[in-house]
């Protein structure tokens, strides 16, 4: 992480909570109403991936009820990262001046947003991490610790990034800080869209925070966890790091 210098940080203006929902009929209006009492000035947007399960319908209502809520209703299920790039177009379009990433199945607790916005007042990006003194994850599998674990120990030697939890997905981002990773060049999905993004901060030199969370694994409905997901994030890694090797030995400017 950048040292961030003597660099002064503005105002964060109003907070936009980004959910990306597909199949969370059981979640998303305990999720809804968790943020509103953790964060009361904060919106919220749901971006459905037009779940057949009502999702999007449950969320209209919210927003109905809700002006601190929004829907925004995808034709399809498209992977977070679609997700995520869509709800960040939606948001700076709209002038929100942080945009924050966090989960549908309460794994990411919004009582603990106050402290990642806290956070932010001196940094670019911030990153609610399992793997830094005071985090954890709550009725994990020794197996998925160490699948997670060992994604962001791989994704950190190889990228060369300084960042202990590089795939974790409880993120707040300053509007100026997304607006200068170059989005428009995204397209990895899964959880690999959390890496591309962390080291795209890196890279572009912006200040780089993490502070500990809790993890707390879902309750209810399905994991979106899969061996796709997994595989796109191992190749994509490994070809941005040979990448940067080559690149670094042939003299060249990274891409």
């Amino acid at each position: 992480m950048s040292d961030g210098g003597e660099r002064r940080y503005g105002p964060l203006g109003t907070a936009l909570v980004i959910i990306p929902t597909y199949n969370e009929a059981e979640n998303i209006k305990p999720i809804v109403t968790r943020v509103r009492s953790a964060v009361p000035e904060a919106h919220i947007l749901v971006a459905d991936d037009n779940s057949p399960d009502g999702t999007g319908k449950i969320a209209d209502e919210l927003a109905a009820e809700d002006d601190h809520v929004q829907v925004l209703h995808r034709r399809g299920k498209e992977g977070l990262g679609a997700a995520y790039l869509a709800g960040f177009r939606w948001g700076l379009e709209h002038g929100y001046g942080v945009l924050v990433e966090m989960d549908a199945d309460g794994s990411h607790q919004p009582e603990e947003l106050p402290r990642l916005l806290t956070a932010l007042k001196g940094a670019d990006l911030v990153l609610g991490s399992r793997w830094v003194p005071g985090g954890r994850v709550v009725n994990w599998p020794k197996s998925r610790e160490f699948l997670s674990r060992g994604g962001s120990t791989y994704s950190r030697l190889l990228l060369d990034v300084p960042i202990r939890d590089v795939t974790g997905g409880y993120r707040a981002f300053r509007k100026e800080t997304l607006e200068g990773l170059g989005l428009e060049e995204v397209a990895s999905q899964g959880y690999c869209f959390q890496v591309d993004l962390a080291r795209r901060a890196v890279k572009a030199g912006y200040h780089v925070v993490e502070v500990p969370i809790t993890f707390v694994e879902r309750e209810v409905g399905d994991s979106k966890m899969s061996r796709d997901i997994v595989v796109e994030a191992l190749w994509r890694v490994t070809a941005w790091g040979v990448g940067t090797r080559a690149n670094r030995l042939l003299g060249r400017k990274p891409s």
